[in-house]
């Protein structure tokens, strides 16, 4: 196997890696505390938004645009940046995005329009494009045993999730002695944390590891054009109107733009992504649970806070300690995701956790109007089964890759799970656009507005739960192709993940192997 490109400094084995989880605790430090930011952020944002919209006199739209405009940025040039990466270097990459992230939360502190704000957001996610595909791909290439992958894996999405789950717990105690703006200032020291480990724990990029072919700079325009208009169309439409010439054009764009990136991904001679890597059964099978898992938490983070402190009143305190369930679930559950694995395999730990992710956004959506305890049991659902599908899903995408695309990898396990999360935002917040009229932040609510505003909650949760299950079944088939147990878990000790039914193709001598083919050839 060749040289990892990224090494921790300090300790290594006798091939140059780290032969321990501690052995890499300082660039583990970093890699999660980007992490961390990707996931506290838009989760202590959603319970700011009540406030934010009061402030800042924000249309219904505009607080969708507040989420889903750093949704749109980071899903739209995550591959573009992961491609770059793999080029240039993923440590230097990483270190820009950080950079910049800092810089774009310090201007939250002059917003005082929700179009800056949008305009800080639109930063904040190019920043997270750069950054977070990274730090999955970093993690997997510093170790060359399978178990020790998947528990750095474990190791940076616990601090993402908690960040997730605690998010909007600590951001409605602080709006409750701070102002708003306060909750996108605390990424500043988050990204401080990220730079000094990354830059003290991993090693310059070695230019053998890395990528020479050139960067495929029209398939990436086509690529973050189809999914920005995929994202903004429905909100165009709902916004100006169905009969709205901009809307209609976006979409006639968005479908033009989707079709030529698929042309285009098909004829380059050195494509953004590789469709025929798309189409391996880890690879398909781990990015539909992925998808799955962030429609439905993204879907649910952001119609909760609309029932908590929108439907029922709740205010920011009290809808904090709502979602502390969610926290306790996601934090005790740490323990059990390495024996869960193992127990289960990989791909049976996939689709039972993306399944329960699900089944938490659709009881969501049939009954959180029946009262609090349904919304409880939302929460624990979605906590366990995010806990596992993180983890095992990208594990999943990164075994199924060569190992030269570890960051467009890692690039397409968080632009699945983004542009879901995404999507999810930008249809509940259409529906609830068009079922109730008037701004929702300033309007006054009379009875019949309320049970308009709770039948919206309900067609968006139940929607949303059946697309999210509709993506964990195609998973499931995907999965199946599969021969024998998929779980690197399994064999700890071996480089090998399992192969596929398919018929292998003839060797191309010129083509990347992945880590199994090495291995086997060895």
């Amino acid at each position: 196997m060749s040289s990892n490109p990224a090494l921790p400094r300090g300790r290594s084995s006798t091939d140059g890696l780290p032969p321990r989880l501690s052995d890499a605790w300082i660039a583990l430090a970093g890699l999660s505390a980007v992490f961390l930011f990707e996931m506290l952020d838009n989760s202590v944002l959603n319970v700011a938004l009540p406030t934010i919209g009061r402030d800042l006199g924000s249309s219904t739209t505009g607080l969708q645009w507040v989420s889903g405009a750093y949704s749109v940025a980071f899903g739209g040039l995550m591959l573009l940046f992961g491609a770059v990466a793999d080029r240039f270097g993923r440590r230097r990459v990483m270190l820009s995005g950080l950079v910049l992230l800092a810089v774009a939360s310090l201007a939250t502190a002059v917003v005082t329009t929700t179009g800056e704000l949008v305009a800080v957001r639109v930063l904040m996610g190019v920043a997270a494009a750069m950054t977070t595909p990274g730090s999955m791909a970093l993690a997997f290439r510093l170790f060359d045993d399978e178990g020790l992958r998947v528990r750095a894996l474990t190791v940076i999405s616990t601090a993402g999730l908690v960040g997730l789950a605690v998010g909007p717990t600590v951001g409605g105690f602080v709006l409750a002695v701070a102002p708003w703006q306060v909750l996108l200032l605390a990424d500043v020291p988050i990204a401080l944390l990220a730079l000094v480990g990354i830059r003290l724990g991993v090693a310059r990029d070695e230019s053998a590891g890395l990528r020479r072919d050139p960067v495929d700079v029209v398939g990436a325009l086509l690529g973050t054009a189809a999914t920005a208009g995929a994202l903004v169309t429905p909100t165009l439409l709902v916004d100006a109107g169905s009969a709205s010439v901009p809307g209609w054009l976006v979409l006639v764009l968005t479908v033009v733009s989707a079709t030529g990136f698929v042309i285009r991904e098909r004829t380059a001679r050195s494509p953004l992504v590789d469709l025929h890597l798309l189409a391996r059964p880890l690879v398909s099978s781990g990015l539909a649970f992925k998808a799955a898992s962030g429609l439905a938490v993204g879907g649910l983070s952001y119609l909760v806070t609309l029932q908590l402190q929108f439907a029922w009143g709740w205010p920011p305190v009290l809808a904090a300690v709502g979602t502390l369930p969610q926290v306790v679930v996601l934090l005790a559950g740490g323990r059990f995701v390495g024996p869960f694995v193992q127990r289960v395999g990989l791909g049976r730990a996939a689709w039972t956790s993306a399944a329960a992710v699900v089944s938490g956004l659709a009881v969501f959506g049939a009954l959180s109007r029946h009262g609090y305890v349904w919304v409880l049991v939302a929460l624990v659902l979605v906590a366990a089964g995010m806990r596992v599908v993180g983890v095992v899903a990208g594990a999943s995408v990164l075994t199924g890759l060569p190992a030269d695309r570890t960051s467009v990898g890692a690039a397409l396990v968080d632009t699945s799970s983004e542009l879901a999360g995404g999507a999810a935002v930008a249809v509940a917040g259409t529906v609830v656009a068009a079922v109730v009229t008037g701004s929702i932040t300033t309007t006054t609510w009379s009875a019949d507005r309320l049970a308009a505003f709770q039948d919206a909650l309900t067609v968006a949760g139940v929607g949303l739960a059946v697309v999210a299950a509709l993506l964990v079944v195609v998973g499931m088939l995907r999965a199946r192709h599969t021969d024998g147990p998929e779980d690197p878990v399994d064999a700890p000790t071996s480089d090998v993940p399992q192969t596929t039914t398919d018929t292998p193709a003839p060797t191309d001598p010129t083509r990347p192997t992945t880590h199994a083919e090495e291995t086997t050839r060895a």
